[in-house]
C-alpha cells in the first residue's frame, strides 16, 4: 500500500537547487512519486509500498545530500476530507446547474462543491470523512432541483473526463446522444404537423383538438416537470414558468399561440442543445490523447497491456500510425513523430535512440521501442488531461457575477410580471389583456441565455487553446490576461533560444593551468547545476573527476572542489565578493563566465546564446493586442541584456539581475497600477510566477514543474503563442461582453415592449431560447479561431 509523507524545508533559497533534490530522491529505490513546492517549501514522497522508518530516514538523508544546509521538518497530516465526482445527464438548463451547486454547498461537511455544466461534472469536497449515506444525501439534493437527473460517480482512475469512465465510452455516448436527438426531432415533426394541420385545414373543434395535441406532443415533458416542480415548491423553474405561461394563453383563448410557443421553444431547445454537445465533442476530440493499451516486450513477443498497469522501466513497441501511450526514451528504431496534438504544431519531429518522447504523439513512419520513463499517472498525456478538465471548475469573474444576477433577474421579473397583472386589471380593467401581457414577461423570465453565454465562452476558449498547444487552467486567467497592459519577459530560453554554445576559454594571464584543465574543471563543476548557462558546458566534460562541496549562489555562480582544487565559476562580482580579482569581460555579443581554481583568475569561458526567430515580430504583435508596456528581466550581464532589448524593441531592459532584484522590480512594476504578467521557463522563475496577476511558462511539455508553476504552459517554445493566447483571451472577453450585452438588451427591449402590449409570446420565446441560440452560436466561434502566424 502507498505511504505518503511531507516535510517542510528551511533554508531552500534556490529553486533550481529544490529540482535537484526532487528529482534525485524521484530516482531512489521504493519511491513512487517526488514534488518538491518551492513557493510553499514543502517536499511531498509516496512510496510504492508500505515503508518502515529506515526508508524515510534514508528520503531525508538523500535531500540532505544535495542540500547540506537544508532543514526537514515532518508534516503531520490531519486532513479527513474526502472528495467525489459524478457525470450528469438529463441536465440541460445551465440555471438549474447553479441552483443545484448552491443547494449542495450548503449541506453540512461541505467543504466546497462545483458543477460544471459545460462537461456534466459535479465535484464535492468535503470537511471532514464521511460515510456513504452523506454521498446519497448529496444525489437527493440534485435530483430534487432537476427531474430525472441520472449521476454516475467518475471512477477514481477514469481515464476520460468526459465520460468518466475508465475506458473511454465518448463514442457509445454519441450514438446515445444522436438518439436522444433523433427521437426529439420526430417529436418535433409530429408536433409541427399536427399544428400546421389544425391551424391551416381544418376549423372549430377538429382544429382545436389538432392544436392541443400538438401542444402536448411538444409539451407533455415540460407540464410532467413542472407539476413535479410546483410539489418542491419552485416557482422559479424554467419549466414552472412556460407551462404557467402557456397555459395561461389557453385560458384566455390564445390556443394556437399557446401551442406554437411551446412549439418553437422546444426547437430552440433541441438546437441549443445541439449547439452545446457539439461544442463538448469538439474539445473530447481534441483531448483524445490516452491510448488505451501498450504493446509490452516481453522477449521475443509482445502482449498488450493497460497504461495505467504499466511499470516505469518497462519496455513498449510503438508500430506506425499508433500513439505512444507512455513516456519514454527510443530504445531502438527511429521514425517521424506528429505532435501536433499536444503541441498545435504539425512540423514532424524526428526521433532516435536516446531521444525523449512524450505520450499522446503520433508514430508516423517505423517501429520504435521505448523504454518507459514514467507510469500513466505522471505521464504528459495524464497531466495534460487532468489539467483541462479542471480548467473551466476555475470560474472567470464575469462567470460568477451573471450566475449571482440570474439568481436575482428571474425573481424580479416574475413579481413584474404579477404586479403587471394585477394593479393595471384593477385600475383599467380588462383582466385579459394584463394577463396576456404579463405570460409574455414569464416567458422571458428564463435566465438560461445568460447563464449559459459566459461559461461557453470560456470553456470553447480553453478548447480552443489546448488544441493549439496552450493549456490555460480556467477561465480566471483567461480573463485576466485579457485586461494586461504589461508583459514582464525573462530573456533566457524565453526571448533567446536558451541553447547555449561554449564558444572558447580565453586564459589567464601568468597562470599554469591549460585551457583544457580549465575547460574540464569548469564542465565538471556545472554539470552540478541546473541552470541553462551551466549547460553550454556539458560537450566539454572530459574524463572522470571527483566533484565535492559545491555549492550554488543563484544569479551569481558555483564553487566547489574538483579532484581537490578549489574551483569558483561564475561572474566577475561572485569571484570579488570571494577575494579574486578578474576582468569585468562585458562584451556587447557574449556571456561571460569567470573561472578560479586554488584562489587564483584562472580564465574566462565565453558563451552565447542566439535571439529568437522573428522574436520582434511577436513582441510587435503583443503591442497591436493592447500590451503597452514591454519588460525583460535578464540575468545575464547588463550588456548582454541592452543588446537583446534593443533589438527587440523593448521598453525597459534590467541586467545583471539576482532573483531578489527581479522580485524587487516585479513588484515595483505592479505598484504602477494595471495588471502584470511574466513570461519565463516555469522552473527558475517561481517567486516572480507567484506574483504575477498571469504567469506563463514556456516549453512547458515534459516539464512538471513549468505545468505545476504557471497559470498558463505553453507546451513548446513557440512565442508567437504567447500572442496567439493573448489574442484568444481578449477574443473571449469580447464575446462574453457582446453576449451578455445582447441577452441583456434584447430581454430589456422585449419586457418594455410586452409590458405596453406590443411584443407578443412569439417574441417572447425569441428572447429566450432565441437569444440563447444566437450567444451560443456566437462563443461558438472561438472554436474556428485560426493561429496568427
Amino acid at each position: 500500500m502507498p505511504i505518503t509523507k511531507t516535510w517542510t524545508i528551511d533554508n531552500l533559497d534556490c529553486a533550481a537547487c529544490g529540482a535537484k533534490v526532487e528529482d534525485r530522491i524521484a530516482k531512489e529505490t521504493g519511491v513512487q512519486e517526488a514534488h518538491l513546492n518551492f513557493m510553499a517549501k514543502k517536499l511531498t514522497v509516496t512510496s510504492k509500498t508500505e515503508q518502515d522508518d529506515l526508508f524515510w530516514q534514508g528520503i531525508e538523508q538523500t535531500a540532505r545530500s544535495q542540500q547540506q544546509d537544508i532543514i526537514l521538518r515532518p508534516v503531520q497530516i490531519a486532513s479527513t476530507c474526502q472528495n467525489r465526482k459524478w457525470k450528469l445527464k438529463g441536465l440541460d438548463c445551465a440555471d438549474c446547474a447553479a441552483n443545484i451547486e448552491k443547494a449542495v454547498s450548503r449541506l453540512d461537511s461541505v467543504q466546497s462543491a462545483n458543477l460544471d455544466f459545460m462537461q456534466m461534472k459535479l465535484s464535492v469536497e468535503t470537511q471532514t470523512t464521511v460515510d456513504e449515506q452523506f454521498w446519497d444525501e448529496v444525489e437527493q439534493v440534485a435530483k430534487n432541483i432537476e427531474t430525472g437527473l441520472e449521476m454516475k460517480v467518475i471512477q477514481t482512475n477514469a481515464a476520460c473526463p468526459y465520460c468518466g469512465k475508465e475506458r473511454c465510452e465518448c463514442d457509445s455516448i454519441k450514438g446515445k446522444t444522436n438518439l436522444w436527438f433523433n427521437i426529439s426531432l420526430i417529436q418535433i415533426i409530429i408536433s409541427l404537423s399536427l399544428f400546421l394541420g389544425g391551424s391551416l385545414f381544418l376549423d372549430g373543434i377538429p382544429s382545436y383538438l389538432l392544436i392541443l395535441s400538438s401542444y402536448l406532443v411538444s409539451g407533455y415533458k415540460v407540464l410532467f416537470k413542472a407539476a413535479r416542480n410546483i410539489l418542491k415548491g419552485k416557482v422559479f423553474d424554467e419549466n414552472f414558468l412556460m407551462a404557467i405561461a402557456s397555459l395561461g394563453a389557453m385560458a384566455i383563448g390564445q390556443f394556437s399561440e399557446s401551442a406554437a410557443v411551446m412549439l418553437f421553444y422546444q426547437v430552440g431547445e433541441y438546437f441549443q442543445d445541439a449547439a452545446v454537445n457539439s461544442s463538448r465533442r469538439s474539445i473530447a476530440r481534441a483531448m483524445d490523447l490516452k491510448s488505451e493499451f501498450a504493446h509490452v516486450v516481453k522477449g521475443n513477443e509482445t502482449i498488450d497491456v493497460a497504461v495505467e498497469e504499466v511499470p516505469a522501466g518497462s519496455i513498449i513497441r510503438v508500430k506506425n500510425g499508433e500513439k505512444i501511450p507512455l513516456d519514454g526514451i527510443v530504445v531502438s528504431g527511429s521514425s517521424a513523430l506528429d505532435t501536433k496534438a499536444l503541441t498545435g504544431e504539425s512540423t514532424p519531429t524526428f526521433v532516435h535512440p536516446n531521444s525523449l518522447v512524450n505520450s499522446g504523439s503520433f508514430n508516423e513512419s517505423s517501429v520504435l521501442d521505448i523504454q518507459v520513463t514514467k507510469v500513466y499517472a505522471d505521464s504528459t498525456v495524464k497531466k495534460i488531461m487532468t489539467l483541462v478538465e479542471g480548467a473551466s471548475a476555475n470560474k472567470a469573474p464575469s462567470e460568477q457575477f451573471i450566475t449571482r444576477f440570474a439568481r436575482l433577474y428571474t425573481p424580479f421579473v416574475v413579481i413584474v410580471a404579477l404586479l403587471l397583472t394585477v394593479i393595471p386589471s384593477l385600475v383599467f380593467g380588462n383582466f385579459s389583456t394584463w394577463l396576456y401581457r404579463s405570460l409574455v414577461f414569464l416567458v422571458i423570465s428564463c435566465p438560461c441565455a445568460l447563464v449559459i453565454s459566459v461559461p461557453l465562452s470560456f470553456f470553447a476558449g480553453i478548447g480552443r487553446s489546448a488544441r493549439m498547444g496552450i493549456l490555460v487552467k480556467g477561465g480566471n486567467y483567461l480573463q485576466t490576461l485579457s485586461e494586461i497592459d504589461t508583459m514582464v519577459f525573462d530573456k533566457t530560453g524565453t526571448l533567446t533560444k536558451g541553447t547555449f554554445a561554449l564558444r572558447s576559454v580565453k586564459v589567464a594571464e601568468g597562470t599554469s593551468w591549460t585551457e583544457k584543465q580549465i575547460r574540464g574543471f569548469a564542465s565538471a563543476l556545472e554539470s552540478n547545476s541546473s541552470h541553462p548557462i551551466a549547460r553550454a558546458f556539458d560537450l566539454f566534460a572530459e574524463g572522470q573527476h571527483k566533484v565535492s562541496s559545491v555549492t550554488e549562489t543563484p544569479g551569481q555562480g558555483m564553487s566547489g572542489f574538483v579532484d581537490g582544487h578549489q574551483v569558483l565559476a561564475g561572474s566577475s562580482s561572485f569571484l570579488y565578493q570571494k577575494g579574486i580579482l578578474a576582468p569585468l569581460g562585458e562584451s556587447e555579443d557574449l556571456t561571460h563566465v569567470q573561472i578560479a581554481i586554488d584562489g587564483r583568475y584562472a580564465g574566462t569561458a565565453e558563451i552565447e546564446d542566439e535571439t529568437k526567430d522573428l522574436a520582434k515580430g511577436n513582441l510587435d504583435r503583443l503591442r497591436k493586442l493592447g500590451i503597452k508596456h514591454i519588460v525583460m528581466l535578464s540575468g545575464d550581464n547588463e550588456a548582454v541584456a541592452l543588446r537583446v532589448g534593443s533589438n527587440l524593441g523593448i521598453d525597459e531592459i534590467h541586467g545583471g539581475l539576482l532573483p531578489q532584484q527581479k522580485v524587487e522590480i516585479f513588484q515595483s512594476l505592479k505598484k504602477k497600477g494595471g495588471k502584470v504578467a511574466f513570461v519565463g521557463d516555469g522552473i527558475n522563475d517561481a517567486p516572480v510566477l507567484a506574483l504575477s496577476d498571469v504567469g506563463l511558462a514556456m516549453g512547458g511539455l515534459g516539464s512538471d514543474a513549468a505545468i505545476a508553476a504557471a497559470d498558463i504552459v505553453i507546451l513548446d517554445d513557440d512565442l508567437a503563442k504567447i500572442g496567439t493566447v493573448v489574442a484568444i483571451a481578449r477574443k473571449t472577453s469580447r464575446i462574453v461582453k457582446q453576449n451578455i450585452t445582447f441577452a441583456l438588451v434584447i430581454k430589456a427591449v422585449t419586457l418594455l415592449l410586452g409590458a405596453v402590449g406590443i411584443a407578443t409570446m412569439w417574441w417572447a420565446v425569441f428572447a429566450d431560447v432565441g437569444v440563447a441560440m444566437l450567444v451560443i452560436l456566437n462563443s461558438l466561434r472561438l472554436l474556428a479561431y485560426k493561429a496568427y502566424r
